[in-house]
C-alpha cells in the first residue's frame, strides 16, 4: 500500500472509499470470496440492514460481511447464550449475533447513540429475535463498571463484541475480561485499520487517523502479551482479533 504525501491528509472515509480499505488489497478476490461463500449465504434480513446501512453518512461504520460467518460460527462453537456488543450502530453485527444464539439467548448491546439502533430495529423484529436483544442506552465504560459491582456477573458472558471508540478498547478488555467466562471469546473489530497498523510512519494521516491508529497498535501489543488470553489476529474485514480467555 502507497501512502500518500504530506499535503494530502488520509481519513477514515479515505481508507473505506478505497482499495486501501482491503486487507487483502485485491478487491476481485475480495469480491469472489464475498459472491463464492457469503453474500449466498447471508441471511436475507441481514441483506436488507446492510442495504438499509449503505446509505447512511458513517456506512463505514458497518461490520464487515465477511467477518460475519466466522462470528456467528464462533458463538456456535462456545455455545454462547448470553453475550454483550459494545457498538451497535444500525445493529448488523447484533442482528447476525442474535440470529446466532439459541431462542432463551441473550445480548446486552451497548451504544450512546439509540438513533442509529432504531434505523435497524424494525428489521431485528422482522426477524423475530427482539426478546433477545436488551439495548443499553449509554457510554460502554460506565455501564461495564456497574455490571461489575455485582459478583455474579464476573466470568457469567460467554462471548462479547467490540466496534466502538477504539481509544477506548484496552479499558473495555479489562473490563471484559472479568466479564468473560473462561473458555468465553472477546472479538475486537478494525483491528489492522486499513493497514495502517504496519505503516513506518502517520505523517499522511490526519489527526483522528493517527489516534485511533496509535490505539490499536498499542491494543494488538498488549492483546498479544496478554496471558489471561489466546489470541488469533485473523485478516478479515478490516482486522478481527478473536480472544478466548484462558484463566
Amino acid at each position: 500500500m502507497e501512502e500518500k504525501s504530506a499535503s494530502s491528509k488520509i481519513s477514515t472515509e479515505d481508507i473505506m472509499k478505497t482499495d486501501m480499505g482491503l486487507i487483502l488489497q485485491s478487491r476481485e478476490l475480495y469480491q469472489y470470496i464475498l459472491d463464492t461463500s457469503v453474500y449466498p449465504n447471508e441471511a436475507e434480513l441481514l441483506k436488507d440492514l446492510r442495504k438499509i446501512t449503505s446509505t447512511q453518512p458513517r456506512n463505514h461504520m458497518l461490520c464487515a460481511a465477511d467477518v460475519g460467518p466466522l462470528l456467528s460460527i464462533l458463538l456456535k462453537l462456545v455455545n454462547a447464550k448470553k453475550t454483550i456488543e459494545i457498538g451497535v450502530y444500525t445493529g448488523y453485527s447484533l442482528l447476525l449475533t442474535a440470529l446466532s444464539l439459541p431462542k432463551d439467548g441473550k445480548i446486552i448491546a451497548i451504544d450512546p447513540d439509540r438513533e442509529m439502533f432504531e434505523l435497524g430495529l424494525p428489521i431485528i423484529k422482522k426477524a423475530g429475535v427482539e426478546h433477545k436483544v436488551e439495548f443499553i442506552n449509554s457510554p460502554a465504560l460506565p455501564f461495564l463498571d456497574k455490571l461489575l459491582e455485582n459478583p455474579k456477573n464476573e466470568g457469567s458472558f460467554d462471548s462479547a463484541f467490540v466496534d466502538a471508540d477504539k481509544v477506548n478498547n484496552m479499558n473495555y478488555h479489562e473490563r471484559l475480561v472479568k466479564l468473560v467466562r473462561v473458555g468465553g471469546i472477546i472479538l475486537y473489530d478494525n483491528t489492522l485499520w486499513g493497514g495502517t497498523v504496519a505503516w513506518k510512519d502517520d505523517f499522511a494521516l490526519d489527526n483522528r487517523m493517527k489516534t485511533i491508529r496509535a490505539a490499536v497498535i498499542e491494543l494488538n501489543k498488549y492483546l498479544a502479551s496478554d496471558n489471561r488470553c489466546q489470541v488469533s489476529q485473523v485478516p478479515l474485514g478490516d482486522g478481527l482479533t478473536i480472544c478466548m480467555r484462558r484463566y
